[in-house]
């Protein structure tokens, strides 16, 4: 077989929709690194802000590449609620994501303290020890807790609202850009919360290293669980109504808040389609369903292996080839007609996108 039809056989493949325990361990294994690395990265180097607002930007910027086609690449629960209230991903999910996460920070911060056992003098539970934690009036910090809170809500509306802009469906042009600039976003933003707040815009973030510093670092972490969630409830409600959708909400999501919804959230096809694929004609989701592309008419006949089904008649009739309108030549024999089954025949869902193939050789 030569490369080329390796090439177009792999093509043809439908692509695995990857599982909910593979896109919850996606989810887990990406907050644990955010946590593990970049609270890593403040404790080694004595809270650097150039350095550690890399490390977090740099971290979700790569875990986004790696884990993005599976889960989304969400790894804070203020993206997994923005998105639900975006219609991006149905509420059910949510809930499993934040779980996850929450799960995923407290063990990277738990392997973070085991860590730094090895570091001469250091304690558990001990606030002088502090792993990388948010604060606003203790140890190096300074600042008012309705300022902490305000500037924490503020700041993860704005990364938010970045993350819903370039994983619109929309913005194809960029899309194998999201991570990158979703990463620069939140290394910029720590570049001015670390000095005020240690930079949460994420509540798994932020409890995990409380847990384990002990102290005031506890009693002041309240703000850091709160306002995220604020804000980006904020971004995921005012996107759609600023902007408009790329796409109709997932069932489940939204202001709504019942138990339908899809397995395969739409935040999570529109960032991993998005990357390396500038399709614009159909698009598949991992349901199975196509979706409009950019330049796809809405009223192209439904044209199958021949056969082109008529609306008015509800029946199959055989079809003109493509380019063959208003040729005298005859049209190739099609293949047997689809089943016309009960009440007048088989045809596509109205939901469905317009599908065109050629006829069987």
């Amino acid at each position: 077989m030569t490369q080329e039809a390796m090439a177009d056989q792999s093509a043809d493949t439908p692509e695995t929709p990857p599982t909910t325990l593979q896109k919850l361990l996606a989810e887990f294994i990406g907050t644990f690194a955010l946590v593990l690395f970049g609270c890593g990265v403040a404790v080694v180097n004595s809270g650097s802000v150039v350095q550690t607002g890399l490390a977090f930007g740099l971290t979700v910027t790569l875990m986004a590449y790696a884990f993005g086609r599976i889960s989304g690449g969400h790894f804070n629960p203020a993206v997994s609620v923005g998105a639900a209230l975006a219609g991006r991903i149905s509420w059910r999910d949510t809930g499993v994501y934040v779980a996850v996460q929450f799960a995923g920070g407290i063990v990277g911060a738990l392997v973070l303290m085991i860590l730094m056992f090895g570091v001469d003098g250091f304690e558990a539970f001990d606030d002088r020890f502090a792993l990388g934690t948010n604060g606003f009036s203790h140890g190096d910090y300074d600042y008012a807790w309705w300022a902490a809170f305000l500037v924490e809500l503020l700041m993860t509306f704005m990364f938010i609202l970045v993350i819903l802009a370039v994983t619109d469906q929309r913005n194809r042009a960029i899309a194998a850009l999201a991570p990158l600039a979703i990463g620069v976003t939140l290394a910029v933003i720590h570049f001015m919360l670390i000095p005020l707040t240690g930079t949460s815009v994420n509540p798994a973030r932020s409890l995990g290293p409380a847990l384990f510093s002990g102290g005031d670092w506890i009693v002041q972490v309240w703000p850091f669980l709160i306002a995220p969630f604020v804000g980006g409830a904020a971004a995921g409600l005012l996107y759609p109504v600023l902007f408009g959708r790329d796409a109709d909400p997932v069932a489940g999501s939204g202001l709504s808040f019942g138990s339908g919804g899809s397995s395969d959230p739409g935040f999570t096809q529109q960032w991993n389609q998005g990357y390396p694929q500038p399709n614009f004609g159909q698009q598949q989701d991992f349901g199975g369903q196509q979706q409009p592309g950019y330049g796809q008419g809405q009223d192209q006949p439904i044209i199958q292996d021949g056969w082109q089904w008529d609306p008015a008649s509800q029946q199959w009739i055989p079809a003109q080839q493509p380019g063959a309108q208003g040729s005298s030549a005859p049209a190739p024999s099609p293949s047997p007609a689809p089943d016309q089954g009960q009440g007048g025949g088989w045809a596509p869902p109205a939901s469905d996108q317009t599908q065109v193939r050629p006829p069987q050789q």
